[in-house]
């Protein structure tokens, strides 16, 4: 099963208003494990960046003049994301950004659910942990996901993050306590006990050289913006 957990950053929180996506980041996901094939840009959108939008995730118009626009990434990213199970935190918001990306293109994309299948993170955990925050934050705190590197949002490593979520909240660690004579949950849980014990490897996060320069770049560039940034 291909999967593809995916995140994206926008110049504000409302499409009605005319807000574009800035950045994108996916992490590829097949029979559970994560396959280093990732996918991320950010796209340049032809207007400025919200001040409310640019304190949560710290990229500014400035930093998105020389990156190239969505439609010269459509073809690609739609191509990428083709046939897999989209697993996104909060779906709406990001499949209503990115639909709208799609209408705005001279020759029109299929939307997104007519491509994918799409499960929203933010569902599931509201019925797994119903009354109680389930944010991407509380949710690391709830499985024991480290999230420390986490001082302004990104679209990569939030999909990283989320990844990391997804598979704990879904029957990853979650599971390992559980005794078969207890009645250990669901038939997905089980099979990844399963795969744990016949043994399972555990995923190492490989990222290729363009988008580790590209994060470099924007460390560099934000560096420039800040007296005290708040990673060193």
């Amino acid at each position: 099963m291909r999967q593809i957990v995916l995140d994206t950053e926008t110049t504000g929180l409302e499409v009605s208003q005319g807000h574009r996506i800035i950045e994108i980041g996916c992490i590829e996901l097949v029979n559970r494990r994560v396959t280093g094939n990732h996918w991320h840009y950010y796209v340049n959108p032809d207007r400025a960046v919200d001040s409310g939008a640019y304190e949560v995730h710290g990229i500014s118009s400035e930093f998105l003049q020389d990156k190239p626009r969505f439609t010269e990434l459509a073809e690609e990213f739609h191509g990428y994301v083709a046939g897999a199970e989209l697993v996104i935190h909060n779906a709406p918001f990001d499949v209503g950004f990115l639909n709208n990306e799609f209408t705005l293109l001279e020759s029109p994309l299929t939307p997104l659910e007519e491509n994918c299948g799409i499960l929203d993170t933010l569902l599931l955990a509201r019925q797994k942990h119903p009354g109680q925050k389930n944010n991407l934050d509380a949710l690391c705190k709830r499985y024991g996901i480290d999230n420390s590197n986490r001082s302004l949002h990104g679209a990569l490593l939030d999909a990283r993050i989320l990844a990391d979520v997804y598979l704990a909240m879904t029957g990853g660690q979650t599971s390992l306590g559980l005794d078969a004579e207890q009645g250990a949950g669901s038939s997905q849980e089980q099979l990844v006990v399963q795969r744990i014990e016949s043994g399972l490897q555990l995923p190492l996060w490989q990222v290729e050289p363009a988008a580790q320069q590209a994060n470099q770049d924007y460390i560099e560039f934000l560096a420039t913006q800040h007296d005290d940034p708040a990673w060193k």
